[in-house]
């Protein structure tokens, strides 16, 4: 789905980037230029492609296009013109009948364009309004179908945990075998027979390993595969009738936002999803990702209004366990996020002693995010004038994050570099910057 205002694809991704219709054009003669070619894109140009009056030619203008924005060709050549660009994605309407086709989208990932989102804010934010309001419901299913066998959905479910539960520090190893258990978890719900029972737990098997792939994904920084999986994931959770499982997926969907620079959007998500959480540790998790996305709209007294929501939350009584997905929310997540958020609103003295308590207080298990908040103290040891004290905590991170291989950690240090580079005299800055370049 594309944006109100933003008519075409093209014209999407052009915006996203920041692009005059001029400015594309200047780098597609910059791109055929590299091949030894010659373009006479213009502007005028582009805006016969945005409006559809004119298709650029499949054999020279596509191409260049697709390299400009960093889409692989197999996409262009794939899916034609214009259904390769952003934009023109939209999540499939909640529904039983689209928990499948859901899955089998998002396992299709060869075709994964990197640089983009998969779906505009305005499609998520509608998405996430969409399962606000809807109910779930049974899948179609027919009697001529083989019955699921019950025992191999016990192997199948206790197998999918150990997955997730590995698959942050074992990755490589992982990434691969879950794709491989949610194929047959999808097969199974495709072609089984089975009782409402025995459907609720196929489709929330499907939902926990759809997510967990979508955040190896992210970290990967595949952000349009990512989203793909959380789509699948958010089908199936409705599909199950599991509200706190759907919530927490939106509300990774709302991160993955927040990453990408649109806190407005990720506030929005959340907006639909904290309402209908039910478990006291759920409900702090997305408390604590919406007093993120206020503290990056410089909303103070929401955001200390959202922290005050997530420490009550935390600290309420519970007689069930967490769910899965959020059973590692604990004092020292919302010690250092509370602390990433006063440091963005500029109150970095408490801001420090609250990271610095969240990171005494994790186990050595959560070894990535332990890299993810020792970046958030390098950031704000920058934002103080400190940059020899920001290399050291930022080489204890880097050094964590390479060992377990955490891309997006590598990715958020890195992203310090210019801030240290003039301080490149210093011995930790000097060190780091070395190491950055040799991962580079």
């Amino acid at each position: 789905m594309v944006d109100d205002e933003i008519r075409h694809p093209l014209a999407y991704a052009r915006n996203e980037r920041g692009w005059s219709q001029e400015e594309l054009a200047r780098r597609i003669r910059q791109a055929a230029a590299r091949r030894g070619l010659r373009s006479g894109t213009r502007g005028s140009r582009v805006s016969k492609w945005e409006t559809g009056r004119v298709t650029p030619d499949e054999e020279e203008s596509q191409p260049l296009i697709a390299e400009v924005f960093g889409i692989d060709y197999a996409a262009v050549a794939h899916l034609g013109w214009p259904n390769w660009l952003p934009g023109q994605d939209k999540p499939l309407p909640l529904g039983p009948h689209n928990a499948v086709p859901s899955l089998r989208e998002a396992l299709m990932t060869s075709l994964d364009r990197r640089s983009f989102i998969a779906y505009t804010s305005g499609a998520l934010a509608a998405f996430a309004y969409q399962w606000a309001v809807t109910e779930s419901g049974p899948s179609p299913r027919w009697g001529t179908r083989l019955a699921v066998d019950t025992e191999l959905l016990d192997w199948l479910e206790t197998t999918g945990a150990e997955l997730i539960h590995l698959a942050t520090q074992r990755r490589k190893r992982t990434r691969r075998l879950l794709g491989e258990h949610l194929t047959t978890v999808t097969d199974i719900i495709s072609e089984g027979r089975y009782t409402r029972s025995v459907e609720r737990r196929l489709h929330t098997l499907a939902a926990s390993l759809s997510q967990a792939i979508a955040w190896q994904k992210f970290d990967e920084r595949r952000h349009a595969s990512a989203g793909r999986f959380w789509h699948a994931a958010l089908h199936n959770a409705h599909t199950a009738g599991q509200r706190d499982l759907g919530a927490g997926i939106l509300s990774d969907l709302a991160y993955q936002m927040l990453w990408l620079k649109d806190a407005r959007t990720a506030a929005a998500i959340l907006e639909h999803a904290i309402p209908r959480t039910q478990h006291p540790a759920a409900r702090s998790l997305l408390h604590l990702r919406q007093a993120r996305a206020l503290a990056a709209l410089d909303e103070s007294g929401r955001c200390r209004q959202a922290l005050t929501a997530a420490e009550k939350a935390l600290g309420a009584p519970s007689y069930d366990p967490p769910p899965a997905w959020c059973s590692w929310m604990s004092h020292a997540d919302l010690a250092a996020d509370s602390g990433r958020c006063l440091a963005e609103l500029g109150q970095r003295h408490q801001a420090h002693r609250l990271m610095d308590e969240g990171i005494a207080l994790l186990p050595d298990s959560r070894s990535k995010t332990r890299a993810v908040f020792l970046t958030y103290q390098a950031e704000t040891y920058l934002q103080d004038g400190e940059p020899d004290i920001a290399a050291a905590t930022a080489m204890q991170s880097l050094d964590l994050a390479t060992q377990i291989n955490a891309p997006r950690c590598v990715t958020m240090i890195q992203d310090l570099e210019p801030e240290l580079s003039p301080y490149a005299q210093t011995t930790p800055v000097a060190e780091l910057l070395e190491r950055l370049r040799a991962t580079a």
